[in-house]
Parts: structure tokens; sequence; C-alpha cells
């Protein structure tokens, strides 16, 4: 019965350990966003690289626009409003993407306001760049490609 209980343990331990390197924990009924929704820095940067593909609109919502030519909103938590505004005019299967950095995922005030509103606008092809660090961990220090 202890070792049941000892493997139990260490599965579950494991399982959360797992589970929390996507970015963000899939436990957390709070965020937004499904884990199909998130975007790797790795397969932004083939798009942005990549002459002949359909470039996604990025904003950053975050304290500055950083990856090349994305759209500084500014942080969303002040900036709801200016995002919205931007959104406006695009169609509900526009290929977005929107980012932070700011911090890791869990404590980011910015990303699930903004992602929210991306939800309740309806739109139906958007993403999250998953940059469960920050901004420059995750693309910064890859040598991925910035705005000048």
């Amino acid at each position: 019965m202890k070792t049941k209980h000892i493997l139990l343990l260490s599965l579950i331990v494991l399982f959360g350990a797992t589970i929390t390197f996507s970015g963000f924990k899939q436990t957390d009924g709070g965020n937004p966003w499904t884990e199909k929704q998130l975007m790797s820095p790795a397969d932004l940067v083939k798009i942005i690289n990549d002459p002949n593909a359909q470039k996604p609109i990025v904003f950053s919502i975050g304290p500055g626009a950083v990856i090349k030519n994305s759209v500084d909103i500014g942080p969303a938590k002040e900036n709801l409003q200016k995002l919205k505004q931007a959104l406006g005019n695009l169609p509900k299967d526009a290929n977005i993407v929107i980012y932070c950095g700011c911090c890791p995922f869990e404590h980011c005030p910015n990303i699930r306001p903004a992602f929210s509103l991306l939800n309740k606008m309806k739109f139906t092809n958007h993403k999250l760049l998953n940059l469960p660090q920050n901004i420059k961990v995750d693309w910064i220090d890859k040598g991925y490609p910035k705005n000048n």
C-alpha cells in the first residue's frame, strides 16, 4: 500500500512538472487559450524568415514591439481599447499572433485580457506566442528577428 502511494505521488509530481513546461499550467482553467492556440517562437521565426509564407499580423501587447514587423499596442492591461481598435477592421479569420514577454505567463498582466478580447470579438485564427520566461530569454537571446 505504501509503495502504491509513493508511485502515485511520483506520477503526480512528474506529470505536474511536465505540464508546466509548456508555458502555462494546463490544469489552470483561468487561461482563455487552449494548448493548440500557443505558437512556439521557432514556428513564428520560420514564418517570418520564409519569403513565401503568409505572414500573421503580430501584435505586441507588452512593453515593446521587439519581434520583427510586430505592431506595438503597449501593455494590454492599459491599452485594451487600442487593441480593440486595431482589430476592428480585420476579418474574423485573420491570422493573428499576440505576445507580451514582460514576465513568465503565470504572472503576466497582459496576455489574458488581450486573448480574452480576441475571443470576445469572435476571432477564429488567433494565437499566443509561447514565451514562458520572457521576451529576452525566449526570443532575443536566441537571436530571432527583431525590429530595428
